[in-house]
């Protein structure tokens, strides 16, 4: 079974006897019912489980439930022999964007405390915003991401100790030794091509087959790009010109989103496609990156609202679209092979489900900086810049912004496949593969 962080987080929430019920948001293809079913059965006597999309095409049992006695009623037609106490007793509810009315019902379930809960879903931004009675107080929400780095190391067969090893060297900021470096660049690139799509991790872990890797990548992109179920047709299409689009916008030198390209139509702009960058980024198949004006502490305070980057949610399924079957791109390192795009993109995916909400700076005399992200200890914006090349030591942008007084920085980092890690002024130089512990 795969190692997921998340579960010691459902864990703790499950036994901790939270009013709360804990709602975990997400990508579809992602793991999330597998690990919420792991848990709850190791948890709990009885473990009941109910997928709403099953049933909105099937039984439709839920479809009109709205009071928690008729809701107890359809869950004892389908395991009432379960139905026990709140200690022993965890109902399920999977998929509950299909009927947003029970969002509303979470909070009456949460109050009448008959047994245990736990719900999980796609779009529930979207489809909170559609409830008619948000259940605030009475929902814990948690997104969930496909596997990161770390996690990809453990089901590669790395052990707590390493991985602890690796972390207190970070915090020292001291680099590993030659060979470590050198097993870590490689399982670092097999991220790259892989990805943290369980089905795909799985599928390399057991066959090595690059050829099902892909099959299952493609299979995952095909259906995000279709699933967008709500929608009418014409809004489906601009959602998938959108997300189709994602990939060729990292060739770009500014790799952000421009709204006339999106229809190919001049005078479109952002809030003309407002609903369609919801859809994508709540759906979580999406990652968004926003410009910074003013880049202090806190960013979110400075946010520019029609300039804008969407990164994949999965790395494997980009490399798929860039590289196809072809591993050696990435896996030789090959120098004509400009993998700036990807590292970003994978660093992008490994901060956010970090917790970080994700910024950039672009400033036409002074040029970009990749990310920036905050820093509540110092209270202070801190800068990356990603780096695949040898020149990892030129970067005029950063350079500008870390000696600006009013921006307050503390420290930035450089990421890049140097083994070596230093200090000069206010910029570190780590290995790419620690962005794991930032």
């Amino acid at each position: 079974m795969l190692y997921r962080k998340i579960s010691s987080l459902i864990e703790e929430h499950l036994r901790s006897g939270s009013p709360k019920i804990l709602l975990i948001d997400g990508a579809r293809q992602i793991g999330k019912t597998y690990i919420i079913r792991h848990v709850g059965n190791n948890l709990f006597e009885n473990y009941i489980e109910l997928n709403m999309v099953e049933d909105s095409i099937g039984a439709r049992l839920f479809a009109n439930t709205r009071s928690i006695e008729d809701f107890y009623l359809q869950v004892s037609m389908i395991a009432g022999d379960k139905m026990k106490e709140k200690k022993n007793t965890l109902i399920f509810i999977d998929e509950i964007q299909a009927y947003p009315h029970l969002m509303t019902m979470l909070k009456f379930l949460s109050q009448d405390g008959r047994f245990t809960y736990i719900a999980s879903g796609s779009l529930l931004g979207v489809t909170l915003a559609e409830t008619t009675s948000i259940p605030m107080g009475s929902i814990r929400t948690v997104r969930m991401y496909p596997l990161d780095f770390e996690e990809f190391l453990y089901a590669n067969g790395m052990n707590d100790l390493a991985v602890s090893s690796m972390r207190k060297k970070f915090e020292r900021m001291e680099a590993l030794e030659e060979s470590m470096h050198e097993k870590m660049m490689d399982l670092f690139r097999k991220y790259l091509l892989v990805g943290g799509l369980p089905d795909a991790v799985n599928a390399y872990i057991e066959t090595k087959n690059i050829q099902r890797v892909r099959e299952i990548q493609n299979e995952t992109r095909a259906y995000y790009a279709a699933d967008a179920s709500k929608y009418d047709a014409e809004r489906k299409l601009r959602i998938r010109r959108i997300y189709d689009l994602i990939p060729s916008n990292m060739e770009n030198r500014k790799k952000r989103v421009i709204a006339q390209n999106i229809e190919n139509k001049k005078g479109k702009t952002f809030a003309d496609y407002q609903d369609e960058f919801e859809y994508l980024i709540s759906a979580g198949i999406a990652l968004q990156v926003q410009a910074i004006s003013n880049p202090t502490f806190p960013l979110i305070e400075s946010t520019g609202k029609n300039l804008l980057k969407l990164y994949l949610n999965d790395i494997g399924i980009l490399t798929g679209i860039l590289y196809g079957n072809n591993i050696r791109a990435i896996l030789d390192d090959e120098r004509s092979i400009n993998l700036g795009s990807v590292y970003e993109s994978v660093v992008a995916s490994e901060l956010i489900a970090h917790g970080y909400r994700l910024f950039y700076y672009d400033n036409r005399s002074k040029g970009e900086v990749d990310y920036l992200i905050d820093d509540y200890n110092s209270l202070s914006a801190v800068p990356i810049e990603v780096k695949s090349g040898k020149d990892y030591t030129v970067h005029s942008a950063l350079n500008s912004f870390v000696n600006n007084e009013d921006y307050h920085v503390k420290k930035a980092f450089v990421l890049s496949n140097e083994r070596t890690t230093k200090t000069k002024g206010k910029i570190i130089y780590l290995p790419i593969y620690y962005v794991m512990f930032i």
